[in-house]
């Protein structure tokens, strides 16, 4: 993939996160998501590429833009797009920490393709790659990581999700002496900071959304750690209601369609087959791993993490915005 290309990506999350921000604190996530989905859609089709979405906000009866197979771009290099124009629509709409707006670019076929539905996750960093086996039980992955790392286990952190399913799971952690944190939201930025050398997080593991695992196994990759996944039908997520039931047998017919199997264990490299690929995500509200956007009159900032995974290049951008200078269809959306 063209290394220009990557800066390009970064301009389109710095707009998202703009869009999302105009909405910040005002209680309305589906405005918030819509403006950002709006915004990334605009760019992509300015980019000189030919884009496909192969993660993004859902199906086609359900996502009018940047849909699951909707083609981006004014043509160019072949280029898989995986998004999420913002990773915590509550968390922005209440004006929380840990929102920010994502994608993932790769060569063509490099991205699992998988239905909108939940996935198992467990995610480590370099120093414990190779450590990890999501068919195994929790606890046994937890030492073992702990061994990898020449940890004890009162010295191991894990980030969840703050979700009822995940209850049972963080008695037993803390029952072990492991500390855990557990976030509202936001299971990509949770996974990054596994990888990243100035976190004390060394494991991440939750059932969020297929797209954001997706997403996640994109910058693992590109930071050197390892993932495990297993799709999960809702039912087996969320509990066996009528609607859950109905909705899991949707699920396992995409599933059947799309040429992959729910329950089984996804690696790394089932995920994200290729070094090849651009990752880059801005932060909307300050957080754990990027700082929130801040504004002030027409000016704004942004600070970007943007990762070639070809060159395992890490770089955070500091960007300053005149948002009186935007095309104008973009300036519509962020001011």
């Amino acid at each position: 993939m063209k290394r220009d290309l990557a800066l390009q990506f970064s301009r389109v999350t710095e707009a998202a996160a703009l869009a999302g921000h105009k909405w910040l604190g005002r209680g309305d996530k589906n405005a918030a998501d819509q403006a950002a989905v709006s915004v990334m859609r605009s760019l992509l089709n300015k980019s000189e590429i030919d884009g496909e979405i192969v993660i993004g906000e859902g199906e086609i009866d359900e996502a009018p833009m940047l849909y699951i197979g909707e083609k981006v771009g004014l043509g160019g290099e072949p280029v898989d797009i995986a998004v999420d124009p913002i990773e915590g629509t509550r968390m922005t709409a209440m004006g929380q920490s840990n929102a920010i707006a994502v994608l993932a670019a790769g060569e063509r076929g490099c991205f699992l393709k998988a239905p909108d539905m939940y996935m198992e996750k467990l995610v480590v960093g370099p120093n414990a790659r190779g450590a990890i086996d999501i068919d195994l039980p929790l606890a046994e992955n937890v030492k073992n990581v702990a061994q990898a790392l020449g940890k004890s286990l009162k010295d191991m952190t894990v980030v969840t999700l703050a979700k009822p399913r995940h209850d049972k799971m963080i008695r037993l952690l803390q029952s072990m002496g492991v500390r855990v944190f557990a976030l509202p939201d936001g299971d990509v930025a949770a996974s990054i900071l596994t990888s990243v050398p100035e976190s004390q997080v060394d494991m991440m593991y939750c059932i969020g959304g297929a797209p954001e695992g997706v997403i996640s196994a994109a910058v693992i990759r590109a930071l050197g750690g390892d993932m495990h996944g297993r799709l999960v039908l809702r039912k087996d997520a969320k509990g066996e209601s009528p609607e859950n039931i109905a909705a899991s047998e949707w699920e396992a017919q995409r599933c059947v369609e799309m040429g992959v199997e729910h329950g089984v264990k996804l690696t790394l490299q089932d995920m994200v087959r290729s070094d090849n690929l651009v990752f880059s995500a801005t932060g909307i509200t300050k957080g754990d791993l990027l700082d929130g956007v801040t504004r002030d009159g027409i000016l704004a900032t942004t600070e970007t993490l943007l990762i070639r995974g070809k060159s395992r290049t890490v770089r955070r951008i500091k960007s300053t915005h005149y948002l009186d200078r935007k095309d104008d269809e973009v300036r519509q959306l962020i001011q």
